[in-house]
């Protein structure tokens, strides 16, 4: 079986395709024939600058059930989108059914694909501030695979939404998804506050200054740190007591998507927010937006065109033929 494997000739790390041994299926887990899997920023950056030789990287994926636990609700040929820790990027995965779900009939493995970590990471993001009509919300890095779902999702609720761009290039683009406000650098957006949730992808200053926007008792999700800027740093006051002019209740949450799933108690169950997102996808209310197709005989190349950011929204690669 081939797979996905980080290569490590002298100085260089590439990706390639490389042979490995079948997976067996653990308890509670179903064997996946791999049609589609999309790539995400923190894994590429990871494979391809810190990777061991002979790793295997890869999250999200959608196929076709080749065996199941009995009594899992999936069968042999049905059609899923699943998410794994590592490895997802391969012929055959197996797949935990918890985070495994059935793709409607016309959703195509291209789009399901582009659903696991962007489409969980935005959806369990966005339940951390209860949000409806007249709430604001600021999704930063919203180009981006998360931000690209996050604009759609908090629109769909109702909530006033504002994009933060760095240039108005993609105005249009993100109106069409949903965003009542484009934000072009920092001084807009701190005028379009203040804000009851904001999703931060980027990191470094400008959380600093998110955090300073917020509303009394407004949430501000840190989901990623796209800068790769780690120095934060904020006016403590004004995120303490004067945010929006009122006081207090503030909040900085860190968002780590494996805890979110796998936590003790208070997991969310991402079969089933995977299968309302796949819904959304069949119904139309819900679209993905794919940058980049290609043989995943491409992978190394179409990896680090992501990383040089060569194309918004999700790169996907497509197993066999």
């Amino acid at each position: 079986m081939k797979a996905v494997t980080v290569s490590k000739t002298g100085p260089e790390t590439h990706l390639v395709l490389a042979e490995h041994t079948e997976p067996g299926a653990a308890p509670g887990e179903a064997i996946v024939a791999v049609r589609a899997f999309s790539l995400n920023n923190g894994e590429v950056r990871a494979a391809l600058h810190e990777g061991v030789d002979g790793d295997r990287p890869g999250w999200d994926l959608s196929g076709v059930v080749e065996s199941a636990p009995k009594g899992s609700g999936f069968q042999p040929g049905d059609r899923v989108v699943g998410l794994v820790w590592g490895g997802g990027w391969a012929e055959r995965v197996a797949v935990p059914t918890s985070r495994l779900a059935k793709i409607p009939d016309g959703v195509s493995f291209e789009a399901a694909s582009t659903l696991p970590v962007a489409g969980l990471t935005a959806a369990i993001a966005l339940q951390k501030k209860a949000i409806g009509k007249g709430s604001r919300v600021l999704v930063t890095a919203a180009t981006g695979g998360v931000g690209v779902y996050a604009v759609q999702l908090a629109a769909a609720a109702g909530a006033h939404v504002t994009a933060f761009v760095r240039a108005a290039a993609n105005t249009e683009f993100l109106r069409n998804l949903g965003a009542e406000e484009i934000a072009v650098g920092l001084e807009a957006a701190e005028k379009g506050g203040p804000y009851d949730l904001i999703l931060e992808g980027v990191g470094g200053t400008l959380l600093g200054e998110a955090l300073m926007w917020l509303a009394p008792r407004g949430v501000c999700v840190l989901f990623g740190d796209a800068s790769q800027d780690t120095l934060t740093t904020f006016d403590a006051r004004r995120f303490r007591l004067q945010s929006g002019g009122a006081y207090g209740g503030t909040v900085l949450y860190g968002f780590f998507l494996i805890d979110e799933l796998t936590r003790p108690e208070g997991a969310a169950d991402g079969s089933a927010i995977l299968a309302d997102l796949a819904r959304r996808l069949s119904e139309g209310s819900l679209r993905p937006v794919i940058g980049r197709t290609a043989q995943w005989t491409r992978i190394d190349k179409t990896a680090r065109e992501l990383l040089k950011r060569e194309f918004s929204g999700k790169a996907v690669l497509t197993v066999g033929g």
